[in-house]
Parts: C-alpha cells; sequence; structure tokens
C-alpha cells in the first residue's frame, strides 16, 4: 500500500468502508449499525459475537461479508457431540507410515461459528485458544493460524434447551456483542421481495486480506487525545461495582464489572469508528458510538436490576 502520508491512508480506509457498506447491502436490507459494527470489528482486528432470533440472517450476513473480503472463508456448525480435534484438526497416519496434521476447519481467515453456544466447554476452549493465540496447540505441536484471522460467531438468545453458556473467560475474548433486531416493516417487505425470486446477485471483491492487514496496523497508528483515552478508560472504570469510580446504578444493578480489554478495545474501536467516518482522530462520540458493542457481554446484571427490567443497554447509557 503506497500513500503518501497517513491521513491519505485512512481516507483511503474510509473509502473501502463506504465500498464494503454498498456492497454487502446489495444482498444484505437493512441493519446499517449491525454491519459497520462487523466492519470496525474486522478492521479492528476484533472477533464479534452476532446474538439474535432465528432467520434474522446473521449466517448470511457473515457468508456475505466474507464474498466481498477477498478471504478464505469456513463455517462450523457447533453441535452437543462436535469435539476439540473436529474444528482444529487432527494428526493422522500418511502412507509413509508417519503421522502428519490434517488441518480443521479453523484454518481459515473468516471462520463463522455458528450457533457457538450449542456445543460443550471443551470444544469451546479448543475455539478460546485459537481466538486469543491465533494459533492451536494439537499434539503438543503449534500451528499459527492464517493472517488475519477473524471469528465471527453467531447464538441465539431464546433457545436454551441443549445449550451451553459461554464462560465469560470467552466473552471477553470477543470485541464486540452485536445485537440483531428484527427488521422494519418495509425492510421485511424488501427481504421478502428479494428473497422470493429469482434474482441472483454478484459480489464483487473489495479489500484484500493485505489491505485489511495494512488498514489494521493503520488504526493503531491513529493519535488519540489524553481526554478521550481517559474517558475511554473511566468508562470501563465506572462498571466495576464497589470501586472508587463506580457510580451509584452500577452499585446497585452490577454484580460484575468489565475487565481492562474492555478499554483496550473502546479505544481501538473509536480509532476505527473515527477512521471510517472520516476522521483523523477519535473523540467522546466515537467511544460512545462503540461502548454498548464493548460494555454489553462484559457487565453482568444482578437480581434487582432483572426484577426492576434494567436492561444492561439502559446502564451503559447511564455512563455517558
Amino acid at each position: 500500500m503506497n500513500y503518501s502520508s497517513e491521513v491519505e491512508a485512512v481516507d483511503a480506509l474510509a473509502k473501502a468502508y463506504r465500498d464494503l457498506k454498498s456492497e454487502i447491502g446489495k444482498v444484505i436490507v437493512g441493519q446499517q449499525d449491525v454491519v459497520k459494527a462487523v466492519i470496525i470489528s474486522l478492521f479492528s482486528n476484533g472477533h464479534s459475537l452476532l446474538v439474535g432470533v432465528p432467520g434474522l440472517a446473521k449466517t448470511l450476513l457473515v457468508s456475505t461479508i466474507a464474498d466481498v473480503l477477498d478471504l478464505d472463508f469456513k463455517r462450523i456448525q457447533f453441535t452437543p457431540d462436535l469435539m476439540p480435534s473436529d474444528i482444529t484438526g487432527s494428526e493422522i497416519l500418511g502412507e509413509n507410515r508417519q503421522f502428519k496434521f490434517n488441518e480443521g476447519p479453523l484454518f481459515a481467515n473468516i471462520v463463522l461459528a455458528d450457533e457457538i453456544n450449542r456445543t460443550p466447554p471443551k470444544t469451546q476452549a479448543a475455539l478460546l485458544e485459537a481466538m486469543q493465540e491465533r494459533s492451536v496447540t494439537v499434539s503438543g505441536v503449534n500451528h499459527k493460524l492464517p493472517d488475519p484471522f477473524f471469528v465471527l460467531a453467531t447464538q441465539n438468545p431464546i433457545e436454551q434447551e441443549g445449550t451451553y453458556p459461554l464462560p465469560e473467560a470467552q466473552l471477553d475474548r470477543f470485541m464486540f456483542n452485536i445485537k440483531l433486531d428484527y427488521p422494519s416493516y418495509q425492510e421485511e417487505i424488501d427481504v421478502v421481495k428479494a428473497t422470493t425470486s429469482n434474482k441472483r446477485v454478484k459480489l464483487s471483491n473489495i479489500v484484500t486480506s493485505e489491505q485489511i492487514i495494512f488498514f489494521r496496523n493503520l488504526i493503531r497508528k491513529i493519535p488519540i487525545a489524553d481526554n478521550v483515552l481517559e474517558y475511554a478508560v473511566s468508562l470501563a472504570s465506572k462498571t466495576r461495582p464497589n470501586t472508587e469510580m463506580a457510580t451509584p446504578a452500577v452499585n446497585q444493578y452490577l454484580s460484575w464489572g468489565a475487565g481492562p480489554r474492555a478499554s483496550q478495545y473502546l479505544v481501538l474501536g473509536a480509532k476505527c469508528h473515527a477512521a471510517v467516518s472520516g476522521k483523523y482522530s477519535p473523540d467522546i462520540e466515537d467511544v460512545q458510538a462503540v461502548a454498548t458493542y464493548v460494555l454489553r457481554h462484559r457487565i453482568v446484571r444482578n437480581y434487582k436490576a432483572e426484577a426492576e427490567g434494567k436492561s444492561i443497554e439502559d446502564i451503559i447509557q447511564g455512563l455517558f
């Protein structure tokens, strides 16, 4: 990528984002905020958890994003009988009587972990290593995953039968928790029109893996003012009940707050949000724009909050 300055490079990132959004819009109707959040997490080198009821095009969204990014894509359907070796790969005996490693579906640039909460903790732990270390260990040998590597997981919030809640340590590895809502009436009409005809959409590749790696490094170089950085850290600190920065509402309604990884993701997310919005440095509004996605899965409500109908989103909004 030969750009004469970082300003020019940030302009190129903003243009790539706009092109991606319009290309994805050929297939995905509405869901503008969701598409924006997923692209921000990809450019920030983060994984995302998409939470929504069945039929909201979570899987279609991820496969469409993989199509418009020139990346290798694999889908893993998580089931209760899935073993760690089913996703990481395993050692097999070759023709020459030597063991060789047979790569599993985790060896791709974008991995769609469909219904991630349907698989037992043992397999979730194997995925956790891949997400954090970007490598897998099989038979004591470490195997590097491709670069870039993103996990986009989907979860159904209403189905509890035969599911295993994701452990907090694994939830913390997801940069964003992105909630999908029902489409509006007009959007649903557009969806039904598009999906009940024989219309075929041909998507173009907009961004290559080399560009993603370049943009990922560029985002880390974007300067951030001290007051904005301090605001991001204080936002995460305020969520921790019974600490000096906790707000009265946090002490009343939360049993657990966000860890330091939240502060890191708030800053990275704000930098990327600023860049795709055409700004060269993030401000407090950029931190607030990504705060709900970053904090939603990192704070735990207590019984009082549930009894009084206080949602996680309400509590996060109260921190601004």
